[in-house]
């Protein structure tokens, strides 16, 4: 049975749009590792769930999770990465910034719009660094295994702390919530939509990426149960 439920992994992606290709500086280590490492495998999970979106795109080019009015150097289109590396050899003229917009960023969201139909709620997934990076809200500061967050209501707070619970039952560890992140832009968006949460999982090696993914997917089972009332199912 296929879980009533809308995955979005964001930040899997590393191809380099072809519009910008002639500006862009990275390497492809730098554009892996401004990415979400391991997201790719462990939210491979597109057969457990009724709905799922990604993209192909790395984030350090066009980020899903930024509001196409965010112009800032970690925006919609970044300057630098989150380790501080400029992206272009020079500054991407508006007008190209416009068209990488209309044409990744906001189809993306148009799609969570879509698929939103006939499921319960949303997970906008990802992978964080197992310390925090240079730009971010922890620089230098080691994470927890998982960060659910909320971003301040777009799921509902009762909900949150059964997933809380659900989450520290299959992982063994620890759960944050909303520190140190509480969630961006896609959850805020769509929260009018239906309730939507973050979930960010280390990067860290304790565990690899199929016991990440077994774990997420025991999570997500046992907190559908708790709330519906029906069995999970492999």
């Amino acid at each position: 049975m296929k879980l009533p439920i809308l995955i979005s992994v964001p930040h899997a992606g590393l191809k380099i749009p072809p519009e910008i290709r002639a500006y862009n500086v990275l390497t492809q280590k730098e554009i892996i590792k401004d990415s979400d490492e391991g997201a790719s495998e462990i939210y491979a999970v597109q057969s457990h769930f009724q709905a799922y979106v990604t993209t192909d795109i790395a984030r350090v080019f066009v980020d899903m999770n930024r509001s196409e009015n965010d112009r800032t150097r970690d925006g919609v289109v970044k300057t630098h990465t989150c380790w501080d590396n400029p992206v272009y050899n020079q500054p991407l003229p508006v007008e190209l910034i416009e068209v990488m917009i209309k044409k990744y960023h906001r189809p993306y969201h148009e799609k969570l719009t879509l698929a939103s139909s006939g499921v319960k709620f949303g997970i906008d997934c990802h992978t964080m660094a197992d310390i925090g990076p240079p730009i971010g809200p922890d620089p230098g500061q080691k994470r927890p295994m998982v960060c659910l967050g909320n971003a301040d209501g777009a799921f509902p707070d009762h909900w949150l702390k059964i997933l809380k619970d659900c989450f520290q039952h299959c992982f063994q560890v620890e759960i944050s919530l909303n520190k140190p992140f509480r969630g961006g832009n896609i959850i805020r968006t769509h929260a009018s939509e239906m309730p939507w949460v973050q979930v960010e999982i280390s990067r860290t090696d304790v565990l690899d990426n199929k016991q990440k993914q077994k774990k997420f997917l025991d999570s997500i089972r046992k907190f559908h149960s708790i709330i519906t009332g029906i069995e999970p199912h492999e």
